[in-house]
């Protein structure tokens, strides 16, 4: 079971609003030490919104990434997506509405090595079942340029190969947001930019939200907001630009 906390939600979240926070923190422990990674942070990102974090490394970002995402528990403070407290649903709760409401591209890929690309894409479609779009993944496949190599194993896969698999994966079942931690991290200059075409073309096709995390400036001035961690809290840049170490 996931922790639960008694943290009613707000009355007053609008019907377009896909994410929200409220006080989120995430802290550790040593003794009579301890740091906040995340420090109290409200957040709220509309429908269709593309939203990139920026940080210094260290800053806490990817640990916020995590928390949005549902893949760490906080330490306190609330997440809703789509309306959801995701924090007090059960890990069965949680994992159907994962499969079906979220999508997330990691930077180190994080494909099944026993499974082909193409048993790697549909995954989330098998464990949530439900509805299938074979023509979507016709799409996506010819997107990615994935058509030749459906049926080899990650390994015999390059590393952009791999991370679009990654994406398509992510964005199999239609999420209404995706997470992107530096996915274009370990990409070359090209491959970088095909997935990132490939992701806002589906963010405009679908009216889908993107919350990224990226160290990128040029990437993260496409986004319609800049939000820039630093000591654990997130900080509106709205119009400047700032410097990232």
């Amino acid at each position: 079971m996931k922790k639960k906390y008694a943290t009613a939600q707000p009355s007053s979240i609008p019907p377009d609003q896909v994410l929200t926070t409220q006080a989120l923190t995430k802290a550790y422990f040593q003794g009579d030490y301890h740091i906040k990674a995340v420090d109290s942070v409200y957040l709220n990102v509309k429908k269709g919104e593309f939203v990139a974090i920026v940080g210094a490394s260290g800053s806490g970002k990817s640990t916020l990434l995590h928390l949005l995402a549902g893949l760490d528990r906080p330490t306190s403070g609330m997440v809703w997506i789509s309306g959801k407290d995701i924090y007090n649903m059960t890990d069965d709760e949680f994992s159907d509405f994962r499969n079906k409401r979220i999508g997330i591209i990691f930077q180190t890929f994080n494909l099944l090595p026993v499974l082909t690309a193409k048993e790697n894409i549909l995954l989330p479609q098998k464990i949530a079942g439900g509805t299938h779009y074979p023509h979507y993944f016709d799409d996506l496949v010819k997107l990615l340029k994935l058509e030749d190599r459906l049926h080899h194993l990650p390994s015999e896969l390059s590393g952009g190969q791999q991370q679009r698999v990654a994406a398509a994966r992510a964005l199999i079942n239609k999420p209404d947001i995706l997470f992107a931690d530096e996915p274009t991290g370990n990409l070359d200059k090209t491959s970088a930019n095909e997935l990132i075409e490939l992701l806002l073309s589906t963010r405009a096709e679908l009216n889908q939200t993107l919350v990224m995390v990226t160290h990128d400036l040029k990437l993260a001035e496409r986004a319609d907001r800049i939000l820039e961690m630093a000591d654990g809290q997130l900080t509106d840049l709205s119009v400047s630009v700032p410097t990232v170490q």
